[in-house]
């Protein structure tokens, strides 16, 4: 085919993806136009054989430290993956593999209900039983159903700061205090929450992170909230010897080993996530979040205001909504043009409230929402 000829067929198979502005159901956004601008200086550069991009890794190195400062512990160790399920992977397989090191054979983990369907990925990837925990009234893992789980053959447990479904923050406080006094692995599913709670008015009422001692793990993904290109997730450690529990033999690279899930690694990614960091800083990243959550409680006094109630009061800016005939509001919105998506128990209206909504776009979508109901 000519070039003239690709490029039409591009522009064709682009005008059938969707474009984000009337998307409430996803939490991945356009990303920063200095993170697109530094993706694409970077397509070539490989952080698998990283000897051959030094100027690459050296932004790598950066990130793992200006990461782990914004999560509470400035010497962490870790890298930038390609999102949370490799996170989420990786760090079971470290914990696995270090019992499995000292004899354990039957191994399980404990995760909340709302838990990300990477750990079902993880059950059959890496062969240890998942246990799930029930939640309490507040939509958050219930520390009780956690403790009673617990046997000799658990190796970690695991946290969500910022569920998928509900945006809720699990107790990590209390988690991070049974797993020492167990001495278990706590790994904390941040993906989403870590680019939102260090931001937000009431951030102090939420304890997620390396400032507790318990926290062994933090996964956090730049290409959520953190405005950078896809894919682009980050894994962290309080331990470096958790990276050597993953790492493997490399001899015909510029490197010795490799801890990481991927070989070829892009970093270009990499340097999107640098660029964004680099040019908002941490005030630009809280205006962004100061803005979304200006917009979610614009959502939700509106939904109110029509004698539509919240399944829980947001934490950030993800809302449920509680309404009669859910799929069916759902199916009626998609019909208006609008991309929404449910919760499984309770059943609700999921809206993630990213930085491509406009208050234009709330308003706008609460009218059709009256309508739909």
């Amino acid at each position: 085919m000519s070039r003239d000829a690709v490029e039409s067929l591009l522009v064709e198979k682009k005008h059938k993806d969707l474009s984000y502005k009337r998307v409430l159901s996803s939490m991945c956004t356009y990303p920063h136009e200095i993170a697109a601008y530094a993706h694409n200086m970077f397509l070539e550069s490989n952080l698998g054989d990283s000897g051959l991009f030094p100027g690459t890794k050296e932004m790598e190195t950066e990130l793992i430290r200006m990461i782990g400062a914004l999560l509470g512990r400035e010497n962490v160790y870790g890298y930038l993956s390609t999102g949370g399920t490799e996170s989420n992977i990786q760090a079971i397989r470290a914990i696995r593999n270090r019992r499995k090191r000292a004899g354990l054979r039957e191994m399980n983990i404990i995760v909340p209900e709302t838990a990300h369907f990477s750990f079902d990925k993880i059950a059959d990837i890496l062969c240890v039983d998942v246990k799930k925990a029930t939640l309490d009234d507040a939509l958050r893992v219930d520390v009780n159903s956690v403790e009673e789980l617990i046997d000799a053959n658990t190796i970690c447990v695991v946290g969500i700061a910022g569920t998928t479904e509900f945006g809720q923050i699990d107790p990590i406080k209390e988690l991070s205090a049974i797993t020492q006094e167990n001495d278990l692995f706590l790994h904390v599913d941040a993906a989403f929450g870590g680019f939102v709670i260090p931001f937000l008015a009431e951030k102090d009422r939420y304890q997620f992170d390396f400032t507790l001692d318990g926290v062994s793990c933090v996964s956090v993904d730049p290409h959520k909230m953190g405005m950078s290109t896809i894919p682009t997730g980050c894994i962290l450690f309080r331990e470096n010897s958790y990276l050597d529990e993953l790492e493997v033999s490399t001899p015909y690279l510029t490197t010795h080993g490799q801890s990481s899930l991927t070989g070829t690694r892009s970093g270009a990614s990499t340097a999107a996530t640098f660029a964004v960091f680099k040019y908002l800083g941490q005030e630009g990243l809280r205006a962004i979040v100061t803005e979304c959550m200006r917009l979610t409680r614009l959502l939700v006094q509106g939904a109110k205001a029509k004698g539509i109630r919240p399944e829980i009061e947001p934490v950030m800016n993800v809302v449920t909504l509680s309404i009669d005939e859910v799929d069916r509001a759902a199916v009626a919105l998609k019909a208006k043009g609008w991309e929404v998506s449910t919760t499984r128990k309770p059943k609700a209206l999921r809206l993630v409230i990213m930085p491509h909504v406009t208050e234009e776009t709330v308003k706008l979508f609460l009218e059709d929402l009256v309508d739909v109901i």
